[in-house]
């Protein structure tokens, strides 16, 4: 089997050119993808605990470590102890997060509205369909990420 005809080789090679994009544009702005996708998942009122930012988003915890380090640093975050927890961290938006924070959301929203006006409605209810199924069977069967034969 060719790698173009396996699911995963399809789905990687498509998010690939996806973050390549994100990151193209979000450079013009002096930030990257991952920095727009923490801002995206920072809840605008109440901020967000720090440790649920990383199984939000799929990051490892060192990377979003250093992320939420640099965007501190650029002062586009700040980090509150919460009020009723005072074991939990949370994190909260500068102006300057806010207005990054609003650019990205323009980017998501102007590629998702390309592709709905250039992707059939049907084509996009299975793809959805299709991406549903393949993280269901990746959580039923784990012996698929085992490293025992």
């Amino acid at each position: 089997m060719k790698p173009e005809e396996t699911i995963d080789f399809n789905i990687r090679s498509t998010w690939h050119k996806i973050a390549r994009m994100y990151n193209l544009q979000a450079a013009e702005h002096g930030v990257s993808m991952a920095t727009g996708m923490v801002l995206l998942n920072i809840d605008l009122k109440e901020g967000t605990p720090s440790t649920s930012l990383g199984p939000k988003m799929g990051m490892e915890s060192r990377s979003l470590t250093r992320t939420l380090k640099n965007l501190e640093e650029e002062k586009i975050i700040y980090r509150e102890v919460d009020k009723l927890d005072k074991r939990k961290v949370r994190i909260f938006l500068t102006e300057s997060g806010k207005e990054k924070r609003e650019i990205s959301k323009n980017k998501v929203i102007q590629f998702n509205e390309h592709l709905r006006q250039n992707i059939k409605n049907k084509d996009l209810e299975t793809f959805f369909k299709v991406m549903a199924n393949i993280n269901q069977l990746i959580d039923e069967n784990h012996i698929f990420l085992s490293t025992e034969k």
